[in-house]
């Protein structure tokens, strides 16, 4: 029996796409759809991405960022201030590309002919992605963004830490990731599009239109109530009491965000008067009188360990858990049981995988983080890639 090729069975397979990317928001993009079976072929400068310096941590050549961030490509080192260079990268594209991803600074891409007008007067069936900083017009659309910048500018980071604490960045890049994740889904529709038309499309995501997603509960309260949303530490606006308790050991959240998981609480810390009291009955009532609240329940779970409430909460049906590091993540034995660390063929180390399973399967890695330039010039991609076709 022949072996299945795994990429075969993978959503987009026979797919091409070509990053013109660097940092995280464009690579991570272009990874997920590499794992999802696309063939991406990532151009980097002479000096490469800058992520690949993003360290220590360094492995397999390149920085650990990096390397969690480019799986499944092909890295192919170009000059695109040379016009021959620049030509055989658009005749790739224009004859085997179905999907380009771009976050270079603004305009670059235009002044270099590598535009998505440019480029889908010439093949009609592309479905370009721009991913820009603060969005494709208004005052701002010429300047450049980074994750903390967006974070502090669309106010993710007022509602973030303790309160009348300093400004506290999230510490994953979740607006540059969230820019990618964005930019994929935006790039799947349109590719679910183009099977009924014919026709690829534009879309442009952004940090910034990513960075006030992320604020859409804390607006829409805001714009309801005309109260200006805060930090609240570990807790969250509205639900009372929902948040991180210091233990005898480590720190446990618990999430009892109904009335009848506050009354299962009351009970387990040994006072079930809190469930008639006034000030506490109903959720509206705690969240007024949620200091007086949470200083009741904190000397509570000073008195025993993590596991010890652990045990006692999940008996109650109250959802709980510790505050743990990435290590204790990683060992964790669900993290094993779900597969979600997978080591590409080539790598050092395991990565985390695509968050996603199809019927049940988790895509496999099929390569590490490429080597800078490991697939030649844009002339060695164009020859091999038209003889393999």
């Amino acid at each position: 029996m022949t072996p299945r090729d795994p990429l075969a069975a993978l959503p987009l397979a026979g797919t091409t796409v070509v990053e013109l990317g660097h940092s995280i928001a464009g690579p991570f993009a272009s990874q997920i759809l590499g794992d999802l079976g696309a063939r991406v072929v990532k151009i980097e400068k002479a000096r490469g991405d800058d992520a690949r310096f993003w360290g220590p941590p360094f492995v397999d050549g390149a920085a650990a960022t990096f390397q969690a961030m480019n799986r499944n490509k092909r890295s192919v080192v170009a000059d695109l201030r040379e016009p021959g260079q620049v030509g055989a990268l658009k005749d790739f594209i224009v004859h085997h590309a179905d999907v380009v991803i771009q976050n270079m600074r603004p305009g670059q891409v235009a002044e270099l002919g590598l535009g998505a007008d440019a480029l889908r007067t010439l093949s009609g069936r592309l479905v370009y992605c721009n991913m820009g900083a603060f969005g494709n017009r208004g005052p701002l659309a010429d300047r450049p963004g980074y994750d903390p910048l967006m974070q502090a500018f669309a106010g993710v980071m007022s509602v973030v830490g303790e309160a009348g604490g300093a400004p506290v960045r999230v510490g994953p890049s979740i607006i540059d990731m969230g820019c990618g994740m964005w930019a994929a889904m935006g790039i799947l529709a349109s590719l679910l599009k183009r099977l009924t038309t014919g026709e690829g499309g534009v879309v442009d995501v952004s940090l910034f239109e990513t960075a006030t997603g992320w604020m859409s509960m804390f607006a829409a309260q805001y714009l309801a109530g005309g109260a200006m949303p805060g930090k609240n530490g570990s807790g969250q606006t509205g639900i009372v009491p929902y948040r991180a308790y210091r233990t005898a050991d480590g720190d446990l959240v618990v999430a009892a965000g109904n009335d009848t998981l506050f009354a299962a609480l009351a009970r387990v810390l040994g006072h079930p008067e809190w469930i008639t009291d006034p000030r506490f009955k109903e959720n509206p009532q705690r969240v007024v009188h949620a200091q007086a609240l949470y200083g009741l329940i904190e000397p509570c779970f000073l008195q025993a360990t993590n596991a010890q409430w652990t045990a006692r909460l999940e008996a109650a049906g109250i959802p709980c858990a510790p505050v743990q590091d990435t290590a204790q993540l990683l060992a964790h034995a669900q993290t094993a049981a779900m597969g979600l660390l997978q080591t590409p063929p080539g790598s050092s180390i395991p990565l985390v995988g695509l968050p996603v399973q199809f019927d049940g399967l988790r895509p496999e890695p099929r390569a590490a983080a490429p080597a800078l330039g490991e697939a030649g010039s844009i002339q060695d991609l164009l020859a091999s890639w038209s003889s393999s076709e």
